[in-house]
């Protein structure tokens, strides 16, 4: 299966018969991101948790307590 990165339009191949392949066939409203966006993100996204400023706007106050 052939996927298209959403941020960084990336093409890579999956095997048909990887969970996540299957997700995204079934339900499409889930997109795919490359692992080096995905690994971009969460480092950018645990810096700004650890400058204190980070603020939680959908989740429960439990949760962000986790992530502090």
């Amino acid at each position: 299966m052939r996927v298209k990165c959403v941020i960084c339009d990336a093409i890579n191949d999956l095997d048909d018969n990887l969970p996540l392949s299957k997700k995204l066939r079934n339900r499409p409203i889930h997109t795919y991101m490359c692992s080096s966006c995905n690994v971009r993100i969460s480092e950018k996204t645990e810096e700004r948790i650890a400058t204190g400023k980070f603020r939680f706007y959908r989740d429960s106050p439990k949760t962000t307590e986790d992530y502090l």
